[in-house]
């Protein structure tokens, strides 16, 4: 995994923070790790950087003032590792939802398929999730549904988190343009690079409800996403 980089953001993840980042690097002696805290109150930052020793040149934090929300950590994320040489760039959640051991899946899609963008998806073989209720599972169903529909883009999960992207694209896209914070944000990362015609591929991975930690997602989230894609499509039309 040369020249890749994990992007992990964290609000209140000291029960998980530790272990994920060890099975991140257990993939491949050259993947780095970019974790971007929300001043989580439960020091989630703080053992970033006692465990920064343990992974010399290879682990970094970017520490920001309090909550700003998904979509903005990316974002500041994404600009941070532009701004050094790498040239594969993964999103992907601390709380084990995502299998660390699909990280070189991902990059293998964009690395040895030329594509733009890999994504892990739940519904690209059936719906594969674990531990999840049924009322999320049609929620996160329908909502993917409910995207293809409004947008045209052909992606089967298009709120997926767990993302391989390659410099160019997040080059050509304007991220102070990127303007949703939760589920919206995936989404419109996914249909601003469907709009500039980037190769998106989509592998099935199976997703595992976190076990330890609170579920960051809210009704404010929910009604983000169906309003944001309507308001994305809208601008579309109109050439705004």
């Amino acid at each position: 995994m040369q020249d890749a980089i994990v992007i992990i953001p964290t609000y209140n993840e000291i029960e998980n923070i530790e272990a994920i980042i060890d099975a991140v690097f257990d993939q491949s002696d050259k993947v780095h790790v970019l974790v971007v805290d929300d001043n989580s109150p439960d020091k989630t930052p703080q053992k970033v950087e006692l465990y920064q020793s343990k992974y010399l040149g290879r682990l970094f934090l970017l520490k920001r003032n309090g909550k700003q929300g998904l979509g903005t950590a990316y974002v500041e994320g994404f600009k941070w590792c532009l701004k050094r040489h790498y040239e594969f760039v993964f999103e992907m959640d601390a709380d084990f939802s995502h299998d660390p051991k699909d990280l070189k899946r991902l990059y293998a899609v964009c690395e040895e398929d030329n594509v733009d963008l890999a994504i892990g998806s739940r519904y690209v073989q059936g719906v594969n999730v674990v531990n999840w209720p049924l009322s999320r599972m049609l929620l996160s169903y329908t909502a993917s549904l409910y995207v293809r529909l409004i947008t045209g883009m052909k992606v089967l999960d298009p709120t997926a988190g767990f993302v391989c992207y390659r410099r160019v694209v997040l080059e050509r896209i304007n991220l102070d343009q990127i303007k949703f914070i939760g589920y919206a944000f995936q989404i419109e990362m996914k249909y601003v690079t469907y709009k500039n015609k980037f190769k998106i591929k989509e592998i099935p991975i199976i997703f595992t409800d976190r076990i330890h930690g609170a579920s960051k997602l809210s009704k404010g989230i929910i009604g983000e996403a169906i309003f944001g894609v309507l308001q994305m499509r809208l601008k579309i039309i109109l050439g705004n």
